[in-house]
Protein backbone atom coordinates (compact mmCIF):
# COMPACT_ATOMS: atom_id res chain seq x y z
CA UNK A 1 0.00 0.00 0.00
CA UNK A 2 1.08 3.31 -1.34
CA UNK A 3 2.41 5.29 1.98
CA UNK A 4 -0.25 8.62 1.95
CA UNK A 5 1.42 11.86 2.19
CA UNK A 6 1.37 14.55 5.09
CA UNK A 7 -1.35 17.17 4.47
CA UNK A 8 0.00 20.76 5.28
CA UNK A 9 -1.99 23.54 6.72
CA UNK A 10 -3.65 25.69 4.38
CA UNK A 11 -2.24 28.84 6.47
CA UNK A 12 1.52 27.14 6.47
CA UNK A 13 1.34 26.62 2.39
CA UNK A 14 0.01 29.92 2.54
CA UNK A 15 2.54 31.35 4.57
CA UNK A 16 5.12 29.68 2.57
CA UNK A 17 3.83 31.26 -1.09
CA UNK A 18 3.68 34.60 0.16
CA UNK A 19 7.43 33.95 1.54
CA UNK A 20 8.43 32.48 -2.12
CA UNK A 21 7.33 35.81 -3.68
CA UNK A 22 8.95 37.99 -1.52
CA UNK A 23 12.52 36.31 -1.68
CA UNK A 24 11.51 35.87 -6.19
CA UNK A 25 11.73 39.74 -5.49
CA UNK A 26 14.35 39.82 -3.51
CA UNK A 27 16.49 38.10 -6.05
CA UNK A 28 14.88 39.63 -9.22
CA UNK A 29 15.53 43.21 -8.19
CA UNK A 30 19.02 42.25 -6.77
CA UNK A 31 20.05 40.54 -10.43
CA UNK A 32 18.05 43.50 -12.58
CA UNK A 33 16.50 46.46 -10.57
CA UNK A 34 13.32 46.73 -9.73
CA UNK A 35 11.92 48.72 -12.47
CA UNK A 36 12.58 45.77 -14.56
CA UNK A 37 11.22 43.49 -12.77
CA UNK A 38 7.69 42.31 -13.60
CA UNK A 39 4.83 40.48 -12.22
CA UNK A 40 5.55 37.38 -15.12
CA UNK A 41 9.42 37.51 -13.55
CA UNK A 42 7.85 36.94 -9.97
CA UNK A 43 5.75 34.46 -10.44
CA UNK A 44 7.93 32.18 -12.46
CA UNK A 45 11.35 32.71 -10.12
CA UNK A 46 8.83 32.01 -6.98
CA UNK A 47 6.87 29.19 -8.80
CA UNK A 48 3.43 30.31 -7.92
CA UNK A 49 -0.06 31.57 -10.05
CA UNK A 50 -0.66 34.88 -11.28
CA UNK A 51 -3.74 34.60 -8.78
CA UNK A 52 -1.69 33.53 -6.21
CA UNK A 53 0.42 36.45 -6.35
CA UNK A 54 -2.59 38.90 -6.09
CA UNK A 55 -4.48 37.28 -3.43
CA UNK A 56 -1.40 37.86 -1.23
CA UNK A 57 -0.64 41.37 -2.65
CA UNK A 58 -1.76 44.43 -4.56
CA UNK A 59 1.24 44.45 -6.78
CA UNK A 60 4.57 45.00 -7.78
CA UNK A 61 5.09 47.66 -5.30
CA UNK A 62 3.15 45.80 -2.51
CA UNK A 63 5.86 43.00 -2.89
CA UNK A 64 8.74 45.20 -2.92
CA UNK A 65 7.49 47.13 0.65
CA UNK A 66 6.65 44.28 2.61
CA UNK A 67 9.96 42.38 1.48
CA UNK A 68 11.75 45.06 2.71
CA UNK A 69 9.48 45.04 6.13
CA UNK A 70 10.23 41.85 6.48
CA UNK A 71 14.04 42.35 6.04
CA UNK A 72 14.06 45.23 8.09
CA UNK A 73 12.32 43.57 10.70
CA UNK A 74 14.61 40.42 10.77
CA UNK A 75 17.30 42.51 11.25
CA UNK A 76 16.27 44.60 13.93
CA UNK A 77 15.49 42.22 15.91
CA UNK A 78 18.56 40.11 15.25
CA UNK A 79 20.70 43.25 16.01
CA UNK A 80 18.49 43.82 19.75
CA UNK A 81 19.52 40.45 20.70
CA UNK A 82 23.30 40.68 19.62
CA UNK A 83 22.77 44.26 21.39
CA UNK A 84 21.37 42.52 24.72
CA UNK A 85 23.50 39.64 24.67
CA UNK A 86 26.43 41.77 24.38
CA UNK A 87 26.08 43.49 28.13
CA UNK A 88 26.67 46.59 29.58
CA UNK A 89 29.52 47.67 27.96
CA UNK A 90 28.43 50.67 25.54
CA UNK A 91 31.11 50.27 22.98
CA UNK A 92 30.77 46.36 22.80
CA UNK A 93 26.62 46.82 22.40
CA UNK A 94 27.89 48.73 19.12
CA UNK A 95 30.24 46.33 17.85
CA UNK A 96 27.70 43.62 18.39
CA UNK A 97 25.16 45.77 16.78
CA UNK A 98 27.54 46.83 13.88
CA UNK A 99 28.79 43.23 13.32
CA UNK A 100 25.46 41.78 13.31
CA UNK A 101 24.34 44.10 10.63
CA UNK A 102 27.57 43.53 8.37
CA UNK A 103 26.94 39.73 9.11
CA UNK A 104 23.56 39.93 7.60
CA UNK A 105 24.33 41.90 4.45
CA UNK A 106 26.80 39.00 4.13
CA UNK A 107 24.61 36.62 4.72
CA UNK A 108 22.02 38.08 2.38
CA UNK A 109 23.60 39.86 -0.46
CA UNK A 110 20.38 39.75 -2.68
CA UNK A 111 17.92 40.96 0.34
CA UNK A 112 20.95 43.56 1.30
CA UNK A 113 20.90 44.76 -1.77
CA UNK A 114 17.16 45.23 -2.22
CA UNK A 115 16.85 47.22 0.63
CA UNK A 116 20.40 49.50 0.87
CA UNK A 117 20.50 49.99 -3.19
CA UNK A 118 17.10 49.68 -4.29
CA UNK A 119 14.85 50.81 -2.05
CA UNK A 120 16.60 54.59 -2.34
CA UNK A 121 14.90 55.01 -5.38
CA UNK A 122 12.15 52.30 -6.22
CA UNK A 123 9.25 54.22 -5.70
CA UNK A 124 8.28 56.81 -3.33
CA UNK A 125 7.03 54.81 -0.98
CA UNK A 126 10.17 52.58 -0.65
CA UNK A 127 12.14 55.93 0.01
CA UNK A 128 9.67 56.53 2.89
CA UNK A 129 10.14 52.82 3.81
CA UNK A 130 14.40 53.29 3.76
CA UNK A 131 14.15 56.62 5.96
CA UNK A 132 12.38 55.33 7.87
CA UNK A 133 14.63 51.75 8.80
CA UNK A 134 17.43 54.00 9.05
CA UNK A 135 15.95 55.81 12.32
CA UNK A 136 15.07 52.91 13.54
CA UNK A 137 18.84 52.15 13.52
CA UNK A 138 19.47 55.25 14.75
CA UNK A 139 17.53 55.27 17.77
CA UNK A 140 19.15 51.84 18.66
CA UNK A 141 23.00 53.65 18.21
CA UNK A 142 21.26 56.07 20.83
CA UNK A 143 20.11 53.32 22.65
CA UNK A 144 24.07 51.91 23.20
CA UNK A 145 26.27 54.91 22.75
CA UNK A 146 27.45 56.35 26.13
CA UNK A 147 25.20 58.85 27.38
CA UNK A 148 25.59 62.76 28.50
CA UNK A 149 28.73 62.66 25.70
CA UNK A 150 28.17 66.31 24.76
CA UNK A 151 28.17 65.77 21.39
CA UNK A 152 25.89 66.95 18.73
CA UNK A 153 22.08 65.52 18.84
CA UNK A 154 22.33 64.47 15.28
CA UNK A 155 25.71 62.61 15.67
CA UNK A 156 23.89 59.04 15.52
CA UNK A 157 22.06 60.33 12.48
CA UNK A 158 25.13 61.40 10.89
CA UNK A 159 27.56 57.83 12.03
CA UNK A 160 24.20 55.93 10.71
CA UNK A 161 23.77 57.34 7.65
CA UNK A 162 27.98 57.34 6.92
CA UNK A 163 27.49 53.58 7.38
CA UNK A 164 24.57 52.90 5.19
CA UNK A 165 26.26 54.74 2.88
CA UNK A 166 29.41 52.92 2.96
CA UNK A 167 27.93 49.65 2.30
CA UNK A 168 26.10 51.14 -0.08
CA UNK A 169 28.54 51.46 -2.20
CA UNK A 170 30.38 47.67 -1.08
CA UNK A 171 27.00 46.15 -2.40
CA UNK A 172 27.12 47.96 -5.33
CA UNK A 173 30.95 46.77 -6.16
CA UNK A 174 29.69 43.69 -5.93
CA UNK A 175 31.04 42.98 -2.84
CA UNK A 176 28.10 42.52 -0.11
CA UNK A 177 29.65 39.16 0.68
CA UNK A 178 33.05 40.68 1.91
CA UNK A 179 31.00 42.95 3.92
CA UNK A 180 32.42 41.84 7.30
CA UNK A 181 35.64 42.96 5.83
CA UNK A 182 34.62 46.62 6.67
CA UNK A 183 33.94 46.12 10.58
CA UNK A 184 37.09 47.23 11.65
CA UNK A 185 36.96 50.73 9.71
CA UNK A 186 33.38 51.09 10.15
CA UNK A 187 33.39 50.47 14.42
CA UNK A 188 36.53 52.87 14.61
CA UNK A 189 34.62 55.53 12.39
CA UNK A 190 31.55 54.80 14.99
CA UNK A 191 33.11 54.69 17.95
CA UNK A 192 35.83 57.38 17.36
CA UNK A 193 33.65 60.37 18.28
CA UNK A 194 32.89 59.25 21.37
CA UNK A 195 36.53 58.56 22.69
CA UNK A 196 37.26 60.83 25.23
CA UNK A 197 33.73 62.26 26.02
CA UNK A 198 32.22 58.99 27.11
CA UNK A 199 30.95 58.19 30.38
CA UNK A 200 30.40 54.80 31.94
CA UNK A 201 27.13 53.87 30.50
Amino acid sequence: MKPTRPVLPREFVAVRKRRRIMDAMAELTAEQGYEATKIADMVKRAGVARKTLYDNFDGKEEVFLAAFDSAVEELGTQIDEACAAAGDEWSQRVEAGLRTFLGYVAERPQVARMCIVEAVSATPAASVRYDEALEGFVARLRDSAPPESGLPATIEESLVGGVAWIVHQQIRRGGAEQALDLLPELLDFVLSPYHGVAKSA
